[in-house]
């Protein structure tokens, strides 16, 4: 709501950074997930969750300048427009908190986790930055989730300039990649909740693998549509498999370090946000767009090797197996 208020470029900014640390949400929102649901279906808790969240990416291309419109509607002029238009997200984001603060559980049973010590806590993290495979997924998410934010900040402006598009009509467009998240990140966590009852922890760590690489793929094809349909169809082909790759990616992070899981789940996060702002940097230059869109895609192909990092031991693959048996045992012993 303060960015409603901003009256230079500096209180811009920093009410602009604030709204940055807005996405700490989504990495509580995934730990919560994470220790709530079992872990054969905690791929699809995890992905459905988050999609949600990233369908408001969407809904806002598409909403924001009709809000704006209709304030304009009302005898408000563009300066006092935007503005006003500001603080109706932000009302909304008020309620959602207060909402979640006293509807949600902490856990299944509804009680707090044992706390940690301090001690402890650090080392967990420690541990965390120390194991190999929770960089992967870092630079994994950089690769899907980094790509998403890319596009979601592009694509209006690409649509305008390269096809011609009304700004409400690429906006249209644009938001339509958004809103793909409606099913397409929960179908990504469903497939790797059945891949792993069929395979193991490898089987979802092979479905990120396979779903980045066909991102990568149908990105470059999309940088090289000139026909508008075509372009179109390109565009939401990648989302869906980036957006099941958004899924498949913290579909694993619960079985990679429980002792960190919130420091896993912030890490791997926090890179999908570096690869957005290192892949808009392509877009900043004299590069055509349609060339660092080529660009990212064959980067996104390349990626999707580590993939092969994420490896679970034996021992892991038990744990994970034993832990389903119980959760479902003790389901199966309530019901009873």
């Amino acid at each position: 709501m303060c960015v409603g208020l901003a009256h230079d470029y500096t209180t811009l900014l920093i009410f602009r950074l604030a709204i940055g640390a807005i996405g700490a949400s989504f990495v509580i929102t995934q730990f919560h997930t994470s220790v709530m649901f079992a872990p054969n279906i905690v791929g699809t808790a995890n992905a459905t969750v988050a999609g949600w969240g990233n369908l408001g990416g969407g809904a806002t291309q598409i909403v924001m300048p009709a809000l704006f419109a209709a304030f304009l509607s009302l005898g408000a002029d563009q300066a006092l427009g935007w503005r006003l238009a500001m603080f109706v997200p932000g009302a909304m984001m008020l309620i959602a908190g207060i909402a979640y603060y006293k509807v949600t559980r902490d856990t299944a049973d509804g009680d707090l986790p044992v706390v940690q010590t301090g001690s402890s806590k650090a080392a967990g993290f420690g541990e965390a930055c120390r194991d190999p495979r929770v960089w992967a997924l870092a630079v994994i998410y950089a690769a899907c989730f980094g790509m998403e934010l890319t596009i979601d900040n592009v694509a209006a402006l690409y649509f305008t300039d390269y096809f011609h598009l009304g700004l409400t009509a690429a906006g249209v467009v644009a938001g339509s990649f958004g809103m793909m998240n409606l099913f397409a990140r929960a179908l990504g966590g469903f497939v790797s909740d059945r891949l792993h009852t069929r395979y193991g922890l490898r089987g979802r760590a092979l479905l990120l693998g396979a779903a980045v690489l066909a991102e990568g793929l149908c990105l470059m094809l999309f940088s090289q549509m000139r026909s508008l349909p075509l372009a179109i169809a390109s565009m939401m082909l990648t989302g869906l498999f980036l957006k099941v790759a958004n899924g498949a990616t913290y579909a694993l992070v619960p079985f990679v370090n429980k002792r960190a899981l919130g420091a896993v789940a912030g890490i791997v996060g926090a890179g999908g946000n570096v690869g957005s702002v290192l892949a808009g940097l392509l877009f900043k230059g004299s590069l055509p767009w349609t060339q660092a869109l080529f660009i990212l895609g064959m980067s996104v192909c390349a990626i999707s090797t580590f993939a092969f990092v994420v490896q679970f031991s034996e021992r892991e693959e038990r744990s994970a197996r034993a832990e389903i048996d119980a959760r479902l045992a003790a389901a199966f012993a309530t019901a009873d």
